[in-house]
């Protein structure tokens, strides 16, 4: 399904928004004591994640993963149009949007759009994003570029057929008709006080919906990972490894995880998916296979050239289900925390 057209907007650049990650053993306090500035969160937490990173030598995949999408996307603006220069800026590590959006003021970007690499809207998913961007157009004074961010993006119909590619390449190396195998959609998991002023449950519910129907799976269920506060205050469930033990307590011994909530295999996923959810399928006896996420699979970097063109050109926005598309600008309130 398409919505109407809108007016032609001119920019002259792209910003890609991510979340940073470390390259090195040396990054990974500094950047994690970033991410956990301002919340609640044990310091004990902290040191159990920096020993994920540990285990990979420090580094992160999301990083390389963004170079990778970044070339990617180039050839394909490069092919099909527009010609716009990309820069990259992170949340919590180099290079950080507070360097890169003054220097792209200094370049002489007058209006940029941004591509945030999260299809969900939540506080830490888009409102988030767009405090830290115009924390970066603060630092870098009067001349800094006018930046509107992309919308979410979780029922556009090329994110959704990436990721059914993605699952489909996973069944397809489990071995198992798809009518037998339950289908395990994972997101980051959030505080309930966030999740309960927002879309971010509902929206990854229907990506799950429409994922599944693409590749043909009934059983199907979203659960959640990652979560990192403390245990006395709820977040979304369940979570991904109690999930599995039931199923397998219900009979069930063919399964794929397709972590949905996310839109590249960086840490969370390499971690608590690959290394955690798998180890505990060995010893309950589960047949586990874990898909790909939308990562630079072609109709993914297609997509985020559809986006550009919804707003720069005015090309009518698809999607799927019923929902309609998000919105373009957010209203004052949208995604604030509940007290």
């Amino acid at each position: 399904m398409t919505t109407k057209a809108q007016p032609t907007i001119p920019y002259d650049a792209l910003l890609l928004v991510s979340f940073g990650g470390p390259e090195g053993m040396d990054d990974v306090l500094p950047f994690l004591e970033n991410v956990l500035r301002g919340r609640n969160v044990p310091r004990e937490r902290m040191l159990q994640v920096a020993h994920h990173y540990e285990m990979f030598g420090g580094v992160s995949p999301i990083n390389e993963q963004n170079r990778n999408l970044i070339a990617a996307l180039k050839k394909e603006l490069e092919i099909n149009g527009p010609s716009l220069p990309i820069y990259w800026g992170n949340r919590n590590w180099h290079p950080l949007l507070t360097d890169t959006v003054p220097q792209m003021a200094k370049d002489g970007v007058k209006r940029a759009l941004a591509f945030v690499t999260s299809a969900y809207s939540s506080f830490s998913s888009c409102r988030q994003y767009l405090q830290n961007i115009a924390e970066a157009r603060s630092a870098a004074g009067d001349s800094a570029p006018e930046i509107d961010k992309l919308r979410a993006f979780y029922n556009h119909p090329l994110f959704i057929e990436a990721n059914a590619k993605q699952t489909r390449t996973a069944l397809h190396d489990l071995g198992e008709t798809s009518s037998e195998v339950h289908l395990v959609f994972t997101a980051h998991s959030i505080p309930t006080s966030m999740a309960l002023n927002c879309a971010y449950a509902f929206q990854l519910n229907e990506a799950g919906r429409l994922v599944a129907e693409a590749v043909g799976i009934n059983h199907w269920k979203l659960v959640y990972q990652s979560r990192s506060g403390p245990p006395t205050q709820p977040w979304l469930g369940p979570d991904v490894c109690d999930y599995l033990k039931e199923l397998r307590e219900r009979g069930v011994s063919d399964v794929v995880i397709a972590p949905i909530g996310f839109v590249s295999d960086h840490m969370e996923v390499i971690y608590d998916l690959d290394v955690e959810a798998k180890k505990l399928a060995q010893e309950i006896g589960l047949n586990l296979r874990r898909a790909a996420t939308a990562g630079t699979h072609p109709l993914f970097v297609k997509m985020i050239r559809e986006l550009i063109m919804e707003r720069m050109n005015g090309t009518a926005a698809r999607y799927l289900g019923n929902q309609g598309t998000s919105h373009d600008v957010c209203d004052p309130l949208c995604c604030l925390p509940k007290s």
